[in-house]
């Protein structure tokens, strides 16, 4: 039990560090130092899209990306902001300032450590792909929507926090637009999108970064334009370590903010595991998802307490560790380390970065989030993958995330109970069974089905669901019979209710004096049925191993009741 507990709760770090060597070394450090490169624009744009000072973005890489590193599932999972939780939590500090943002950030690493403790980690990866997708589409659009002001340098004091009112103000101030901030932004744009081409090693965020800012820089100190807004205008940048910050919580801030916390926790689950997922298919390693999820919980418990922000696994960062060489936690270390050296050293320069150049960051970001060809791939699917994509999408994007997934996730149980309906058949056999029907046959003859014995075959799970289909078929005969068999051969799995239905079946049998006899059910079933108490009250006599034997004694059955009534038997 002690083995398998910490197999199944054991930081990757730990077997990663066996046999470890200054090749493996060099190789992390690089990777570290080049992902911390990639991070620093990110998390400043982050930070500031999530509606806090751009150092609690650092902050967030920093803190929640060492924990993760050090207590993850993944060699190679890169933690931080990302931009998925941008809106959300944008909303939660417009609702409840900065402090519901750190309660409901715990609270969310409190769930996801509790999934984790009870092995959720593998169902969370079967979460629905049209979910996925319509989440990460809607969420794109929004943050593409939030950025639109400071690409265009808009005169917006007061912008509306839902999408349609966004884009009213957007067009109706379309005349106060700073064409010096949209080429900025066009040249930001640029730059992202084309440094590949001159260097693969330098992230094109980067070069962005720090070419604009220095034309900016330029322009308002030599050329008296300073219409283009930097950092510095809306920010006082703090160049030192965070403080421990208390957290008071309440039974009505805990009622409040658990939905959003609910959220929190199933989105950062989600990314994490699939951009873990993801990095394990480049590197052929195996992440524990289960340990992923618990470091995820612990960084989004003790990165609020310090200034951060909701952290998660960071696709994006993650990838880049792993093309770089990165093969173990120390690479994602260094990165944490590489960001905290710029906070205490270089921080103060960071107010100088346009802001028009992190809109752009965020746009590109946005477009990669946007899974468009994806999204127009399921749009060719079925009725049911398409209505819940569509819904998905929608409620992200004009209503709120937490509906969202909380409606998604309802609609795909829903749809996947039906599924499982479709796929379950109940029928009715009146006159003969096939030699090909029979499990465990004797002989190749067929069974004929004698006068007074229904036999029903349920193929599939029989779950709360298919209670009532039967119930449904079991109305198909008018006349009542003498002997009842139920075959079970197909049925993988059976819940409560389904328990439920044969007990209430076999007590309505009993006061109507008909037989009721199981044929071939499955070990797992029949456990479940002794448990339950079912096997008790029908008798164990009445469970047959296969359908030959059930015959045979319902066959006994009829030849008794007749000797009994004196009557002959057709």
């Amino acid at each position: 039990m002690n083995t398998d507990f910490l197999k199944t709760f054991r930081p990757q770090i730990i077997d990663s560090l066996k046999g470890y060597n200054k090749e493996k070394f060099m190789a992390d450090l690089m990777a570290g130092l080049i992902v911390g490169v990639v991070a620093l624009p990110l998390a400043i744009a982050f930070g500031i899209a999530s509606g806090v000072s751009p150092e609690k973005g650092l902050y967030t890489a920093i803190i929640a990306g060492f924990i993760i590193s050090v207590f993850g599932g993944s060699t190679v999972q890169i933690g931080g902001p990302t931009g998925a939780f941008i809106v959300i939590v944008y909303n939660i500090i417009e609702q409840f300032g900065f402090q519901g943002l750190v309660i409901t950030t715990v609270m969310s690493g409190i769930i996801l450590i509790l999934m984790g403790v009870v092995k959720l980690g593998v169902v969370i990866k079967y979460i629905p792909y049209p979910i996925i997708v319509g989440y990460m589409s809607g969420i794109a659009v929004t943050i593409f929507s939030t950025q639109i002001k400071d690409f265009l340098g808009l005169d917006i004091k007061n912008i509306p926090p839902d999408f349609l009112g966004k884009w009213q103000q957007y067009i109706l101030n379309l005349n106060s637009t700073d064409l010096v901030t949209v080429g900025i932004g066009v040249l930001s744009l640029l730059i992202i999108i084309f440094a590949h081409k001159v260097s693969k090693k330098i992230p094109g965020s980067l070069i962005a970064v720090v070419l604009v800012t220095v034309i900016v820089y330029f322009l308002r100190y030599y050329l008296n334009i300073d219409t283009v807004q930097t950092i510095g205008d809306r920010f006082s940048i703090n160049s030192e370590l965070p403080h421990i910050q208390g957290i008071t919580f309440s039974i009505k801030a805990i009622n409040t903010l658990f939905p959003y916390a609910f959220t929190l926790a199933i989105l950062g689950s989600i990314e994490s595991l699939i951009s873990a997922n993801v990095a394990d298919g480049v590197t052929g390693e195996k992440n524990n998802s289960n340990m992923e999820l618990i470091a995820q919980g612990l960084a989004n418990i003790v990165a609020p307490l310090f200034g951060g922000i909701p952290a998660t696994g960071a696709l994006a960062r993650t990838m880049t560790n792993v093309s770089n060489g990165g093969r173990t936690p120390i690479a994602g270390i260094v990165h944490s380390t590489f960001l905290l050296l710029v906070v205490l050293f270089l921080g103060s320069l960071t107010q100088h970065i346009p802001m028009v150049c992190l809109a752009a960051i965020l746009i590109v970001v946005s477009y990669n989030m946007s899974e468009w060809r994806s999204f127009l791939a399921l749009l060719k699917n079925s009725k049911a993958d398409v209505m819940v994509l569509v819904t998905t999408f929608l409620l992200t994007v004009i209503f709120d995330l937490t509906i969202a997934i909380e409606i998604g996730l309802l609609l795909a149980v829903f749809l996947f109970m039906k599924r499982i309906m479709d796929v379950t058949e109940v029928s009715v056999i009146t006159d003969e069974l096939n030699p090909s029907d029979k499990e465990g046959a004797s002989s190749d003859d067929n069974l004929i089905i004698p006068k007074g014995v229904e036999v029903y075959e349920i193929d599939g799970p029989f779950f709360f669901g298919i209670a009532n289909k039967f119930e449904e078929s079991m109305r198909v005969i008018e006349d009542k019979p003498l002997v009842r068999i139920i075959r079970m051969r197909k049925v993988p799995f059976i819940d409560s209710t389904g328990m439920h239905n044969l007990e209430s079946l076999c007590k309505k049998s009993q006061d109507e004096d008909i037989r009721m006899i199981l044929s071939g059910v499955r070990p797992n079933v029949r456990a479940a049925l002794e448990k339950f108490g079912f096997c008790e009250l029908l008798g164990e006599k009445n469970i047959c191993p296969n359908i030959n034997l059930a015959m045979a004694k319902a066959e006994k059955i009829l030849r008794e009741q007749a000797a009994a009534n004196k009557t002959p038997i057709d």
